[in-house]
């Protein structure tokens, strides 16, 4: 019993960090938010409009060509039948932690797209803010820019 008390402060005490284990905590944020980022991308090529709904934050800014948008109005575009993704790719993915709650990812996006029978700009270089709320990072911000070719 003795054994088992000085193993469970022992882990208490000295925690597996993250750079413990060869990784740093930004690096693993950085993932995570990669990760999250591509997932948006196959949503909106997939119009999965629930993910969005569950992966923007209440207060989310959209900036793009035809002007701003909130999370639920995006949501709802993103699952109409507005847009069809053939094809895209992301990535030059370069991460930014603002503070403990907040990062920032901005990355080269290229993207077959149209959007009522319109093409939709690309390339484009893409500005994405991720907040943490309640545990979870969900996306506060998110613009494109067209790159020049």
């Amino acid at each position: 019993m003795t054994r088992l008390i000085v193993l469970v402060l022992m882990a208490f005490m000295f925690p597996v960090s993250a750079e413990a284990k060869g990784r740093k905590p930004k690096e693993d944020l950085k993932e995570t938010l990669v990760a999250l980022e591509k997932q948006s991308w196959v949503a909106w090529q997939k119009r999965d409009g629930k993910f969005f709904s569950q992966f923007l934050s209440p207060d989310h800014v959209e900036v793009g060509s035809t002007g701003i948008a909130n999370a639920t109005a995006v949501a709802a575009f993103v699952g109409s039948p507005i847009c069809v993704i053939k094809s895209y790719s992301v990535d030059k993915f370069n991460f930014v932690q603002l503070n403990a709650d907040a990062a920032v990812l901005t990355y080269y996006a290229e993207q077959d797209t149209t959007c009522n029978g319109s093409p939709v700009p690309s390339p484009a270089w893409v500005s994405s803010v991720y907040v943490r709320r309640n545990g979870h990072w969900l996306n506060a911000l998110y613009q494109q820019t067209p790159a020049r070719k």
